[in-house]
């Protein structure tokens, strides 16, 4: 098969999509597939039929403790255009059987490239473009899956400047968690136990947009579900070495413990798995997804959120949940092309 990885694109979590990208290639050309690795916002200035012989770059699977400088990517754009597919995107794409979707966050995750691709015919994995849209709207999310008795944290949507501020902080309660609404891989999250510290918080998030959901802190354990095929992969449990899960505990080497599967009664994985599948199936996704939450002490899952494009790095948590059932990485990167196939022909 003739496929297309088109990975990086301009977010903030550039760095995180192309490591996925990078291994994606390696894993399907290892399997004998023909694969190119495109980055969709710089593009390319070879001809896209090379870009299927073209060597890996090693150093694209490792990621930088600090999410990229996006200024410093446009600078390096050949063409100094704004189109967020760069020179050649476009062309590699109508090349291949499919486009296996190595993005992360904005523009890649949130439905505008699953649009894109839909008009111009072009096949790629992962959910549709409307479920994408939805499931990377935190707060649309929690209001489709609360009614289902998807237990979810209390939570407040917030539009704010730097001078909203300091009236926020002392209306809005605590201990919570600031979330930039449409963001992934934790970028621009806080939690904030004292109130003091909440200005700091909110002005830390003001660069993303001045939406944030602020949501009520649930203090448990972190535990994530996979889902392939409308099926709940085993969960497996995160525990950071210090702070929380965010972007730097996500991508260090060793920055956070996992264990697949979580170590938890049954009970506890049956109400995850379920609760993982509910949100899933009510936001209209296909092929795969990984949800979040949070198990408090009695074993109640509390949903946070559902990322439609999980991440494929070496750290990355789905493959290791898939491999925990005997599926190993490149096996599972197939099953994601055929299933997505499947779900394309079925216009899903």
């Amino acid at each position: 098969m003739k496929i297309v990885v088109l990975a990086g694109g301009l977010s903030d979590e550039r760095n995180v999509s192309l490591s996925s990208g990078c291994k994606v290639c390696a894993a399907l050309r290892q399997r004998g597939h023909e694969v190119a690795l495109v980055d969709m916002y710089l593009g390319t200035q070879d001809p896209p039929e090379a870009l299927f012989h073209a060597p890996l770059p090693e150093s694209l699977t490792k990621i930088d403790r600090q999410a990229p400088d996006l200024a410093a990517v446009k600078a390096c754009r050949a063409d100094g255009g704004e189109n967020q597919f760069g020179p050649g995107v476009l062309e590699a794409c109508r090349l291949g059987d499919v486009v296996f979707l190595g993005l992360h966050g904005t523009c890649g995750e949130d439905g505008r490239v699953q649009a894109a691709l839909d008009l111009l015919g072009i096949p790629y994995t992962g959910a549709g473009y409307l479920g994408s849209a939805i499931a990377m709207d935190k707060d649309l999310t929690k209001r489709l899956v609360a009614p289902l008795g998807v237990h979810t944290p209390k939570w407040e949507l917030i539009r704010y400047g730097a001078d909203d501020i300091p009236a926020l902080a002392r209306r809005l309660e605590t201990p919570c968690v600031v979330k930039p609404v449409a963001s992934g891989s934790s970028i621009g999250v806080s939690i904030v136990h004292h109130r003091e510290d909440l200005p700091g918080a909110l002005a830390a998030a003001v660069p993303f947009g001045g939406v944030c959901v602020v949501e009520q802190y649930v203090a448990g354990r972190e535990i994530q579900v996979g889902i392939l095929e409308d099926r709940a992969l085993p969960s497996i449990e995160i525990v950071p070495k210090q702070g929380f899960y965010d972007y730097e505990n996500k991508y260090q080497p060793g920055a956070a413990e996992e264990f697949c599967p979580a170590p938890i009664p049954a009970e506890w994985e049956k109400q995850l798995g379920e609760a993982a599948l509910t949100v899933f199936r009510a936001l209209g996704l296909s092929v795969y997804s990984r949800a979040d939450f949070i198990v408090d002490g009695d074993g109640t899952p509390w949903f946070l959120e559902i990322n439609t494009l999980p991440g494929m790095t070496p750290t990355s948590l789905l493959p290791q949940e898939a491999a925990a059932v005997g599926i190993g990485y490149g096996e599972l990167c197939e099953r994601i092309i055929e299933a997505s196939l499947e779900a394309r022909k079925a216009g899903k």
